[in-house]
């Protein structure tokens, strides 16, 4: 049996006071820290095999299903307007964006919709697809990666089982073994946690290797409401040494980008 599909370490749950639950939940959360640690090599590799696309024009293709695919819709929109980049970062999920607020009834199972999908936008070698399932086993999830590594793209994946299908279809698979879910097979829980963190990892490292950050700050963030605005501001402030806030705030919004204010102060 698959590890995320193992009984819970608790038992009858339905007994438990809400401090119990809440306990026995923190603790099981836990565990994925140190799961996604042990993958901390793999994702490495994954990391930088797409740094290497990228630099080249390459994108990243996220694709799901359920709970993982609206994960990979997620990271892949917080792409634009953290560091400024569009089009490079793309999340797809089984039965299209009506899935992200309601499910559609078996399309996860389609092995050849994937694929599809990822071909309305003319997919060349130098892009990346990462198949998210923590079941290591859905068709959608499993058709798309097989389909793209014939093809000649790089191939990643995120599952939560050892020795998963997708594990061995995809050519850099990283393995987060979580543990069995607090509430049977509920893997919105823990896997859905470990599958966060690691998206996480991969596009901001990505990112930053690719020198969208400038020290810590996000240098080509996209100033889209009056607190990015704000810190923008105070982010030209430290790197000009301008010591009026209305005049760093000016000068952002002449030249729309940290980056693009702080070079055009200097060029005076």
């Amino acid at each position: 049996m698959r590890t995320t599909e193992q009984d819970s370490h608790y038992a009858h749950l339905d007994r438990m006071s809400t401090g119990e639950l809440l306990k026995g939940i923190n603790s099981e959360d836990r565990m994925v820290t140190d799961a996604v640690e042990r993958a901390i090599p793999s994702i490495e590799r994954l990391v930088d095999g797409i740094v290497a696309r990228m630099k080249g024009g390459g994108r990243v293709f996220y694709t799901g299903a359920g709970t993982s695919g609206r994960l990979g819709v997620v990271d892949a929109s917080e792409i634009p307007p953290t560091y400024g980049v569009r089009d490079k970062f793309i999340g797809l999920i089984a039965g299209g964006d009506g899935a992200i607020r309601s499910a559609v009834e078996g399309a996860e199972d389609d092995a050849l919709q994937g694929w599809k999908d990822i071909e309305t936008f003319a997919p060349t070698s130098l892009d990346t697809v990462v198949g998210i399932a923590a079941s290591g086993t859905t068709p959608y999830v499993l058709g798309a990666v097989g389909a793209a590594r014939e093809r000649g793209l790089l191939t990643g994946c995120i599952t939560c089982n050892e020795d998963s299908p997708l594990a061995r279809e995809a050519e850099l698979p990283v393995v987060a073994v979580v543990g069995p879910e607090f509430v049977t097979g509920s893997t919105r829980m823990k896997a859905g946690t470990a599958t966060k963190l690691i998206l996480n990892m991969i596009s901001t490292a990505t990112m930053i290797r690719l020198g969208h950050v400038k020290g810590s700050k996000m240098v080509d963030m996209e100033l889209t409401n009056s607190k990015l605005v704000d810190r923008g501001a105070r982010m030209i402030m430290e790197a000009t040494g301008i010591t009026d806030y209305e005049e760093a705030r000016a000068l952002l919004l002449r030249h729309g980008h940290v980056r693009e204010a702080v070079e055009a102060w200097k060029r005076k």
